[in-house]
């Protein structure tokens, strides 16, 4: 059988947004263990024209939300980026995964063939195919955000590896 629109995309999302979670709670214990206020590390960020921490995490979420609920031909809920704190982002990526189990499987697999259209920027909109808006759009964006929230983290010298970025994923050892 072939993979489907919502095993290609929810598992990894689900697997994505908690692994962040975890890697934010190792820079909590850092800045902790280090002594100096985690906001410094929330306001990091790889050069100055790339998004800090605080929203390279809000814009992972939000990949896996609103491009799900596309997907699914239902509305997003919009969520404020008002985040301030490690705890607020990590309630934000607990509630995404919370959402991204509501919907309907079915309604994102039948998404395959059909006009998904979405903002680029605040004026324009992208119009792609159902399965080529998950495969060369979605996923890209999502991991690279993901990717930039750990490279911040990890540049600053919180100790986290390939592992916790990976996280929880479905994996037997023999």
């Amino acid at each position: 059988m072939p993979l489907s629109m919502s095993q290609a995309s929810l598992p990894a999302f689900e697997i994505g947004l908690n692994a962040l979670s975890a890697v934010l709670d190792k820079a909590t214990a850092y800045a902790a263990a280090k002594k100096f206020d985690p906001a410094v590390l929330l306001h990091t960020r790889l050069a100055p024209d790339m998004f800090d921490l605080v929203r390279q995490v809000q814009v992972a979420a939000d990949q896996a939300k609103n491009a799900s609920s596309r997907l699914a031909g239902v509305e997003a809920p919009r969520y404020e980026d008002t985040e301030t704190t490690t705890d607020q982002l990590k309630t934000r990526l607990a509630k995404t995964v919370a959402y991204l189990k509501t919907l309907d499987r079915k309604a994102i697999d039948a998404a395959a063939d059909r006009e998904i259209v979405f903002p680029l920027g605040p004026i324009k909109k992208g119009h792609m195919k159902g399965d080529d808006y998950l495969n060369h759009f979605v996923l890209p964006n999502f991991y690279f955000h993901l990717t930039a929230a750990y490279a911040i983290l990890r540049h600053c010298g919180v100790d986290i590896g390939k592992s916790d970025f990976m996280g929880a994923i479905p994996l037997t050892v023999t």
